[in-house]
């Protein structure tokens, strides 16, 4: 399959492997996208790696990084009356301070899976009486959608249909991590799924600002390698720039288009992100003219103060500071069938990734 074979491939991959050996860099590396976690262990690419690099996993999880409180706060619109709450398949097991979206289900609470946010207003036209709420989780890559889909429902004066909004942006976070000073971060492998809509600009002030070199990848083995060759040669020659590997799919500028409709329904705000805290202008909040649809408005929402489970360690593992090994809980208590904590519910969380590929 084009774009997909071509980068897989054995003799290229072992090619690049070898070129990485050679440079002799040492270097602690971050991607900040669960797809990326993913392929690296998929692929085994850590394996491929000389001693020196260390390949780090940050906050990449959209799931993984939503607050407790914002949890929270879905569990207490699904216990009212009247109401449907639509939501992605991989928010339905993350634990919130008391309860889950799995558990109030079990319970008699309408929640429903969707695949689309859009299938959340047939569902709204189909309860006229209801209030269908769905849970806006997600980077940039899914908030145009639902940016897109909000549109909609304003135009087809669809007026059950709320949004709990709790959208993060990437290159925010990617600044917060670094003014932390936690850890070594010696360059940043860049999401190409959020990075098709922001264009690799977006990440152009972390590079310039924090001396730290940025490049943006797809998925396949050789865009990964590649990738880490590339931030290599950088820290090598002392360079601090943004690259952009993913040409076919990523340009400078991103996606014009999406990113107009993005910037029509919604403006930054500040959000909490779970395990860093609050990230200036990290957010995204609905712009006054769609503010109907805020399901916290609507609802008029008023929670306990959060609270996690103190033995998790997903705020360190979102962070780099720890790995799921260090988690003592990590595939004895916490498992995907029973998760303590959100990194291990997610498709696309480190505890999951490490869970999955772990060697007995």
């Amino acid at each position: 399959m084009k774009y997909i074979e071509e980068f897989g491939r054995k003799a290229d991959i072992l090619k690049l492997a070898d070129k990485i050996k050679k440079l002799n860099v040492k270097a602690s590396l971050m991607e900040v996208c669960g797809t990326h976690t993913m392929a690296i262990f998929r692929f085994g690419l850590k394996d491929l790696l000389p001693k020196g690099i260390e390949l780090i996993s940050g906050p990449g999880c959209p799931v993984c990084v939503t607050s407790q409180e914002d949890i929270d706060k879905m569990i207490a619109i699904s216990r009212k009356k009247s109401v449907i709450i639509t939501t992605f398949g991989d928010m339905m097991k993350v634990p919130g301070t008391s309860s889950s979206l799995s558990k109030e289900k079990a319970n008699g609470a309408d929640i429903r899976i969707v695949y689309s946010p859009l299938d959340s207003l047939d569902i709204a036209k189909g309860n006229p009486d209801m209030s269908v709420v769905f849970m806006g989780v997600g980077f940039e890559t899914t908030a145009p959608t639902i940016a897109g889909t909000i549109i909609k429902a304003k135009r087809d004066k669809i007026k059950n249909f709320y949004v709990l909004v709790s959208h993060k942006t990437i290159p925010p976070a990617m600044e917060a991590l670094l003014s932390l000073g936690e850890i070594r971060v010696d360059g940043f492998i860049c999401p190409g799924h959020v990075s098709a809509i922001i264009g690799s600009s977006a990440y152009e002030n972390v590079a310039r600002r924090f001396k730290v070199p940025c490049v943006v990848t797809g998925f396949e083995p050789v865009d990964i390698l590649e990738a880490i060759y590339m931030l290599l040669r950088q820290k090598q020659k002392k360079e601090y720039k943004v690259e952009n590997q993913y040409k076919r799919a990523v340009s400078k500028e991103g996606n014009i288009a999406a990113k107009n409709v993005l910037n029509e329904v919604f403006e930054p705000s500040d959000a909490v992100w779970r395990g860093i805290g609050t990230i200036p202008g990290s957010g995204l909040k609905l712009r006054g003219e769609y503010s109907r649809f805020d399901a916290e408005k609507k609802f008029a929402l008023k929670v306990r103060p959060a609270r996690s489970n103190r033995n998790c360690m997903c705020g360190k593992i979102l962070r780099g500071v720890s790995k799921p090994t260090d988690c003592r809980l990590f595939a004895k208590v916490c498992t995907p069938n029973k998760p303590l904590g959100p990194c291990m519910v997610s498709s696309e969380g480190t505890c999951a990734a490490y869970y999955k590929y772990r060697r007995n």
